[in-house]
């Protein structure tokens, strides 16, 4: 038997697990729990890691594996425990030159620069930071390193821009101190001394086609397993949903995708590991745009890969880990397509009802196979929550399976229909 430690490792994830092809051969554990490492507001990078440490320090066994699949701060807790053990996993400095989003553009410039928007570095505690981004409106705003897309603004006048910068200020340094933490690890380049965790980053704005790769390189052997539509709700701010496989974006255009995110990952030194690149397709310029670069498998997209491929993209990170050559089974699930959906609620308020046991039995057994998720709890405050972009609120997340994708638009309807949330508003100030 092989123990598997998994970061941050949640029940509905657990069941993903089993699909993986030799479970019976693996012992699973959760590596810290899931509210402490992912669900925490403030970072504390060093208690973490030395939890996780005296963790494995205390556990009575050999640790085969580690696996991450949630975002900073587990992205880089992983590497760090996993050369700690000899167990096969990218370098710190590979991980960082993707997390770090000015470093990963100042790579990509130097690697594929004909997909990279135009970009600057700024801090957003100087009070003339607006006068030094030399990009015209529209652009995006984001800090270096954060949750998904919280802190990430659309700027279209100097009022968006300082509305934008009072929120970035009161709430960047809780990723930003932890992410400094993480830089001080490893040496960096002089163009990076002065752009810390807690710089901001503006970037050309970008619009089309949402398409996302994934795979793994291990011992120098690059492979693509799967490419996801990644789809944004109407506003274009928010993605609503990932489907597998994509059709949004033709095979050539998938297939470019998957080769310039080989270019990228070889030139920062990326190896052992798993990634998920995200690309814009814009069609009428047949231009493609790269938008980031993960090092790790999604998490997102594992209930996806079990529908349709059979087995939960674990596997591979599991393999990788394990010092074998990673490989997917194509298209051996119960279904066609799949898709992991966000149930949205677009204002500030406070939670009053949220789906129960029932509610979710009578969906599993309305819909075959689907899985619900909550995201919030009863009296939470919708904007105190941790991790929710700058636009909307995730209340839950459904995953659906079906035959076709107009089967999976009517499954995802009547789904939401049958999950009762209800909200009350926000008491005035």
């Amino acid at each position: 038997m092989k123990n598997v430690f998994i970061l941050g490792l949640t029940d509905f994830q657990a069941g993903e697990l089993q699909t993986v092809r030799g479970a019976e051969n693996y012992t699973f554990h959760s590596l810290l729990d899931y509210d402490r490492l992912v669900g925490a507001q403030d970072i504390d990078f060093h208690g973490l890691l030395e939890a996780a440490r005296q963790q494995l320090r205390d556990f009575d066994g050999s640790v085969d594996a580690i696996v991450s699949h949630w975002d900073f701060p587990t992205s880089v807790i992983g590497p760090i425990l996993a050369k700690e053990y000899g167990i096969a996993a990218p370098t710190l400095e590979s991980v960082l030159k993707c997390e770090h989003k000015y470093w990963s553009r100042l790579e990509q410039q130097a690697s594929i620069p004909e997909v990279v928007p135009q970009f600057a570095s700024f801090d957003p505690f100087d009070d003339g930071a607006l006068q030094q981004i030399d990009i015209p409106f529209p652009f995006w705003v984001k800090p270096v390193k954060a949750h998904s897309s919280n802190l990430g603004f659309e700027i279209r006048s100097e009022e968006d821009f300082n509305d934008a910068i009072r929120q970035i200020r009161a709430e960047i340094e809780q990723v930003g101190d932890a992410f400094n933490e993480v830089l001080k690890m490893v040496d960096l380049p002089p163009e990076l001394q002065n752009a810390g965790g807690n710089t901001c980053l503006a970037e050309q704005f970008v619009s089309g086609t949402q398409a996302a790769p994934e795979g793994t390189m291990f011992h120098g052997s690059y492979n693509a397993h799967g490419v996801f539509d990644m789809h944004k709700d109407a506003a274009g701010t928010s993605f609503e949903r990932l489907d597998y496989p994509a059709n949004s974006v033709p095979e050539p255009v998938q297939q470019r995708m998957i080769e310039l995110a080989e270019r990228y990952l070889r030139h920062v030194g990326f190896d052992n590991g798993c990634f998920n690149a995200e690309f814009m397709w814009d069609q009428a310029e047949d231009q493609l745009w790269l938008i980031e670069v993960n090092t790790r498998i999604s998490q997102s997209h594992s209930d996806l890969f079990a529908k349709v491929d059979g087995v939960s993209n674990h596997e591979v990170a599991i393999d990788i880990a394990l010092g074998v050559e990673p490989t997917m089974p194509h298209r051996k699930g119960e279904f066609a397509v799949a898709s992991q959906c966000m149930v949205f609620h677009d204002e500030d308020a406070i939670v009053t009802r949220v789906p129960d046991e029932q509610d979710v039995a009578r969906l599993a057994k309305q819909i075959p196979h689907a899985n619900f998720t909550r995201q919030v709890q009863v009296g939470d405050r919708l904007s105190e929550l941790p991790n929710q972009d700058s636009y909307r609120y995730a209340v839950g997340i459904l995953y659906l399976g079906a035959d076709d994708r107009d089967q999976l638009v009517e499954r995802y309807n009547a789904a939401v229909e049958a999950l009762p949330f209800e909200f009350e508003a926000v008491p005035a100030a």
